[in-house]
């Protein structure tokens, strides 16, 4: 479910490895069931409630079909295991940066893998020995809360930042305060998890657990060595969140990235102001396009907004959607 870079991606890799994949079609109408040994939900989060949906139609009601995620943000898992049993879901954490080309080609980077974790307590042995025979690199993990969030620390680093202020990773990383928002951003994600009992693991070539330790040395350091990686890796490519806003549709996953951040701090006790303020001003600027030129090329404004937030104010962007 779900044609897009990541599912013809995953969709590719096990046809290559001789299974036989369908693409669900995007009407509900055009669903017709069929018989599945895997089902993969690669759209974006707030598509999962419509993929659920999908699945219902799309799967008998006697299916006992494996239910595979590699969607990113925290949530997914848990609606799909209240939809169909925590046992059929498989978490996984897809770390192969892809794109679809103008020729709407897939474009896979030649690193990262794909980490698997059950939900439930049947391990699903088998879907990881169907990966090992494709070419997408797999390893398993053996909690899956742990890993989605050490794969969100990964997704929050240059996302929502560049959003707001409509630039370019590349752009983003000369904003000198804007990157130590950044850094606190990741320590604040870091802070969650530990408040949370949940250990940081590494994800096939994202050493997850050096970032948060390079997150937490001084700032001018920590900037110059992960700002280089940030503008080396992807400086040119819009990231998800930037993509989101400008694709019109009034959507954006920031609920599942920064918002779940800011939503288990509050529930665990933990202070988190940039994560907080971030999903605060994106959701605003979603819902009101017009907020883009507030923050636009303009870090100053966003500093002064999470500067606010930590001292309990609401920030510019509510009071401009109010009005």
């Amino acid at each position: 479910m779900g044609a897009g870079a990541v599912g013809r991606y995953l969709g590719e890799a096990l046809r290559g490895a001789g299974c036989d994949v369908v693409y669900a079609p995007r009407r509900a109408q055009n669903v017709t069931p069929l018989a599945a040994d895997l089902a993969i939900v690669a759209v974006k989060a707030f598509d999962t409630d419509a993929a659920i949906e999908t699945l219902r139609q799309a799967l008998p009601g006697d299916s006992d079909a494996t239910i595979l995620t590699p969607q990113n943000g925290i949530g997914n898992e848990e609606r799909l295991a209240a939809a169909f049993d925590a046992d059929r879901i498989v978490s996984g954490a897809l770390t192969v940066p892809v794109e679809v080309a103008a020729d709407g080609t897939i474009v896979a980077a030649n690193r990262g893998g794909l980490a698997l974790a059950p939900v439930g307590s049947v391990p699903h042995n088998w879907l990881f020995a169907t990966f090992e025979h494709t070419s997408v690199p797999a390893a398993i993990a053996g909690d899956y809360r742990a890993m989605k969030w050490s794969k969100l620390a990964l997704n929050i680093i240059a996302n929502a930042s560049c959003a707001i202020l409509d630039v370019l990773p590349e752009r983003l990383v000369r904003y000198e305060g804007v990157f130590e928002l950044e850094l606190r951003a990741i320590r604040e994600a870091q802070a969650v998890m530990a408040a949370a009992r949940l250990t940081p693991i590494d994800l096939p070539r994202y050493p997850v657990r050096a970032l948060f330790a390079l997150a937490r040395l001084p700032a001018p350091v920590a900037r110059m060595v992960l700002a280089r990686r940030i503008a080396g890796a992807r400086g040119q490519k819009p990231p998800s969140l930037l993509l989101d806003l400008r694709s019109g549709k009034g959507r954006t996953e920031i609920d599942a990235l920064n918002g779940a951040i800011a939503a288990a701090g509050a529930a665990l006790g933990i202070a988190t102001p940039v994560n907080s303020t971030y999903a605060r001003v994106l959701s605003a600027i979603t819902r009101d396009p017009e907020l883009r030129d507030t923050y636009r090329e303009r870090p100053n404004t966003l500093l002064a907004a999470v500067a606010e937030s930590g001292r309990g104010g609401r920030g510019a962007d509510h009071r401009r959607s109010e009005e």
